[in-house]
């Protein structure tokens, strides 16, 4: 009985996480990249790079704005990303005839180094990490189901690999790899030993998958879990004939920070209609919250702050929300916590390769074995 349950366990660990082994590892290599996407950028594109050899300070986000409409006269700014210091801001913008743009602009210079009207690196592997770039149809992607269901198998991998790896925490103490029994039993040794050093890591993955999986479900079904930004009413508007905003972004900016004076801003959205208002997110004093979860809403006719929005105000799924990115992506703790994210998903992505191969040679010799009993048979019967 024993026996039969310790062969269920394998048979089911290997179907979990081996006959979809590429697309699992194709999901975990792309991550990996992902992790370090904005250092990537930095190191193969030298517009990226937000030099600044004389110390300057940082320009307002309104100089920005101005020095993009100077190189593009028709450019409609609609969002501002603040990156890391070393990387340029990113003004997005669009134009009439084509498609929208990215303009890569020191924050230091005040330059405009790089026009872009095409998917950047980053944007490039987000997307081929989170829907392995399936097209979107009414906000919708196959892809993207695709990739979240990987966080089951992951899941049920981890799970049954635990109960096939009898005494698993002894490869804490006493790690084991033979390396003069032949391949397989190399294999075998650094499969287990990676799957259980990254117990923490595969759980991780594991968990913040399923919830981009049920975040996506509840999207589709319309279940309002999320901040959105208010509008404004009539009798907010202004008086028939002023066709255009009073109320600065750099007053707007101003008072964002009065509201939350330990914000640094990471996203700006500019009013894309009269009934729109200025939209300001950054990050706070909690590396667990993602950079979008100190939220300030300013009208930009009259700079009354309409809303606010912060951890303290969150429900249980919004405070998830914002918390799954940094854990899953590694970002929480900088560049230290990056590389820990990027080695892991390193071994993570050997060992679906080394699991493959495994679970390749068993079924091969499997099949070997079987066609020789056959042969076998037939002879004795004839």
């Amino acid at each position: 009985m024993f026996k039969l349950k310790q062969r269920f366990w394998f048979m089911l660990h290997g179907w979990l996480s081996l006959p979809v082994w590429l697309i699992f590892c194709a999901v975990c290599l792309t991550g990996t990249i992902a992790v370090f996407s904005h250092e990537l950028t930095w190191l193969t594109n030298p517009n990226a790079r937000a030099e600044n050899p004389q110390q300057l300070q940082a320009k307002a986000v309104p100089e920005l704005i101005r020095a993009v409409q100077q190189k593009v006269p028709d450019a409609e700014v609609s969002t501002v990303m603040v990156m890391e210091p070393y990387l340029v801001n990113a003004v997005l913008f669009s134009t009439k005839g084509m498609p929208p743009g990215i303009a890569y602009v020191n924050q230091y210079t005040g330059e405009v180094q790089e026009l872009n009207y095409g998917l950047n690196f980053i944007s490039f592997m987000r997307a081929l990490h989170g829907w392995l770039l399936f097209p979107w149809e009414a906000s919708y992607s196959v892809g993207y189901y695709l990739v979240c269901a990987m966080a089951v198998v992951m899941l049920g991998a981890l799970i049954t690999g635990l109960v096939i790896y009898k005494n698993f925490w002894r490869a804490f103490t006493a790690p084991k790899i033979r390396l003069n029994q032949g391949r397989k039993t190399l294999l075998t040794d650094l499969h287990r030993l990676a799957g259980v050093w990254s117990i923490w890591f595969l759980l991780l993955m594991s968990l913040t998958g399923l919830w981009y999986l049920v975040q996506a479900i509840l999207w589709h079904n319309s279940v309002e879990f999320y901040k959105e930004p208010p509008m404004l009413t009539q009798q907010q508007l202004p008086a028939a004939g002023q066709q255009h905003p009073r109320f600065s972004l750099d007053d707007a900016l101003q008072s964002a920070q009065s509201q939350f004076p330990q914000m640094k801003p990471s996203y700006i959205g500019m009013p894309e209609h009269h009934r729109d208002v200025y939209k300001i997110s950054g990050s706070g004093d909690s590396v667990f919250f993602d950079q979008y979860s100190w939220s300030v809403y300013v009208s930009p006719w009259t700079g009354e702050v309409l809303d606010t929005y912060s951890p303290e105000q969150m429900t249980g799924l919004q405070t998830v929300m914002h918390i799954a990115d940094p854990l899953h992506y590694g970002t929480l703790g900088g560049i230290w916590t990056k590389a820990i994210w990027f080695l892991f998903g390193l071994i993570l992505s050997g060992m679906s390769i080394t699991g493959f191969m495994i679970w390749g040679s068993r079924t091969v010799r499997a099949a070997r074995h079987s066609t020789e009993a056959q042969a076998t048979t037939q002879e004795v019967l004839s």
